[in-house]
């Protein structure tokens, strides 16, 4: 039952995104200096018959239309440079991190062994004072007797 209503819901999934995907149009982005909108200019296109056989020239773009304005190229230049500062400043926060979390784990690791050692005194200190009062028992006993 369950593949069955997976199976169904992977088809309509999959019918669903070929249907918007007919919709969508391509759109290239053409910016222009001014701010006003302008209609694209036809493409030009050329022919050349050789050897009995066509070959298409490539479909060339105005280099306005292409490079979108100097405006555009220096907002693109900036956003890039933004960019890179801030990877380059990731870089650094992660070398720190590193640096901060290795020494945490040092200091981690230093405060385990203290903790066993204060453990060990304790014990040590506990036993000493078992001992030294069986010894004070066994002095009165003898001293009773």
């Amino acid at each position: 039952m369950k593949k069955i209503l997976l199976t169904a819901l992977g088809v309509t999934l999959i019918s669903a995104m070929n249907v918007n995907a007919e919709n969508v149009k391509f759109t290239p982005l053409n910016f222009d200096d001014s701010n006003s909108i302008s209609a694209p200019k036809p493409a030009t296109t050329t022919s050349k018959t050789v050897a009995g056989l066509e070959a298409k020239g490539t479909d060339l773009l105005d280099p306005s239309q292409v490079a979108g304005g100097t405006k555009m190229q220096n907002a693109i230049l900036q956003l890039d440079n933004a960019q890179v500062e801030v990877r380059n400043k990731l870089l650094n926060y992660r070398t720190n991190y590193t640096e901060i979390d290795t020494r945490y784990k040092a200091v981690k690791q230093e405060r385990k062994l203290a903790k066993k050692q204060i453990k060990l005194a304790e014990r040590k200190i506990k036993n000493l004072e078992k001992a030294k009062n069986k010894i004070k028992k066994n002095f009165q006993r003898n001293a009773n007797i």
